[in-house]
């Protein structure tokens, strides 16, 4: 039977074997940690690794220990020098082993230690509850797009990327160097061996300095053709490594309902999708922007503290908030330069007439400048079972109902519990086979 051998380094200063035994043993606990931080963080925060607090109780390893209360111990340890072998000890007080049964407000308690999580880690957590497949997990882990870049010269590569300027700065250096005739000097020399060719009965003095022209004419003819004009030595090539692909700038806009229905556990779900689609976008672009809008009978942009925090309540207007979203875009985040994503949560709970209202600024104004956006509409688990399959339901979802079997890149679901988004994201991360052009 073959031997395997695991040689993979370590992390610094971890043992990674021990590192997965604890993570699995402790799993639960880790998973609710996060949770718990994932609350209270910022969105921008959830993408990094955390320090978690764990209870020093039950993190140590398993080990064998003598039953201290059967009273027999056959051993005696190092160092010993009060007690020799076959010593009787009496038990410690309390009958149990020795510390144990302390009162409250008695001894020294354990105090909590950090745990340090990877990114990864974080990730895996976090998705494991959401039953996101790897699939998602692989996007949200992409590469990003690299181009070639211009950084020098080499001797070697193709002659479509041949530098002339450089190779022919090369070449007339050589031929300095090696003092190659210039077409100027062979030019004049054979122009003064011509003028004395002219005279037939030239004397003897004038003959010499004619065969010595011509004798010079010859070398340097010779050493002409010695010296090419551009050698293989001259060529450059220009140079080229891969460095990441400046990506475009993108900007997030997340839109809640605040209002009086709107409690505690829909906005956990709402911050849940909020979360997922902000580690998405960071991963496909280096500069994103996140605009926070809420709004009940009207919409304010605030910062994420208050967007999720802040205890308001009211009417709805959801129509105010689409209109905050393009006055924003018109002032600072023109189309032509942003990538402009939405996602709006909401219990679908409007005012008469304005879901329509809604769904018109949608198709004739909002879907013309953004990139992809998606609709969450938060249920109670009691209605899954009436709503999760039909289309019947709010003014506002069957309003939006119109816009997402007109325009490609509107989404929208229902959600009751953190599982149910997976659908949305399904959708989302799914690579389309043509690109949607603005028009």
């Amino acid at each position: 039977m073959p031997n395997f051998i695991d040689r993979r380094l370590n992390p610094k200063d971890k043992s990674l074997g021990n590192r997965q035994r604890f993570l699995n043993r402790a799993r639960e606990d880790l998973k609710r940690a996060i949770k718990d931080q994932i609350k209270s963080d910022r969105i921008v925060d959830v993408d990094a690794a955390h320090g978690v607090p764990m209870p020093k109780r039950g993190a140590g390893e398993p080990t064998f220990q003598p039953a201290t209360g059967s009273g027999n111990r056959e051993h005696v340890l190092p160092g010993n020098k009060e007690y020799m072998a076959g010593d009787k000890l009496s038990r410690p007080p309390g009958g149990g082993a020795g510390g144990a049964g302390r009162g409250a407000g008695q001894g020294e308690s354990e105090d909590d230690f950090q745990f340090l999580l990877s990114r990864e880690e974080v990730l895996d957590l976090f998705f494991e509850d959401l039953e996101l497949p790897d699939m998602v997990k692989l996007n949200l882990k992409e590469t990003v797009i690299h181009k070639p870049r211009r950084v020098g010269f080499t001797t070697a590569g193709t002659p479509t990327n041949i530098n002339v300027g450089r190779t022919m700065r090369n070449s007339f250096g050589r031929r300095i160097a090696l003092q190659r005739p210039s077409e100027t000097e062979m030019k004049a020399l054979a122009d003064e061996i011509a003028d004395l060719e002219k005279e037939p009965n030239a004397p003897a003095p004038q003959r010499r300095r004619l065969q010595a022209l011509r004798e010079d004419l010859e070398k340097m003819e010779r050493r002409r053709r010695r010296i090419s004009y551009v050698d293989p030595v001259d060529i450059r090539f220009n140079r080229f490594e891969r460095q990441p692909l400046p990506n475009a700038s993108a900007v997030m806009f997340c839109l809640m309902d605040v209002s009086a229905s709107m409690g505690e556990r829909e906005k956990d779900l709402a911050k849940r999708f909020f979360v997922l689609l902000h580690l998405f976008l960071t991963r496909r672009y280096d500069r994103i922007d996140i605009v926070f809008i809420r709004h009940t009978d009207e919409a304010r942009e605030v910062d994420e503290d208050t967007f999720f925090y802040s205890k308001q309540s009211g009417g709805t207007v959801v129509s105010t908030a689409l209109e905050e979203m393009l006055r924003i875009i018109e002032e600072r985040y023109p189309a032509q330069l942003w990538n402009i994503y939405a996602a709006q949560a909401s219990d679908g709970d409007n005012i008469s007439g304005d879901s329509e209202r809604c769904a018109a600024l949608l198709r004739e104004q909002l879907m013309r400048l953004c990139q992809y956006y998606a609709y969450v509409e938060i249920i109670d688990e009691r209605e899954t079972e009436i709503f999760g399959t039909t289309d019947n339901g709010t003014s506002l979802w069957r309003a939006y109902r119109t816009v997402d079997g007109e325009v490609p890149n509107f989404q929208m679901a229902r959600i009751s519990r953190p599982a149910d988004i997976y659908p949305v994201f399904r959708r989302l991360f799914t690579r389309q086979p043509a690109v949607r052009t603005r028009t």
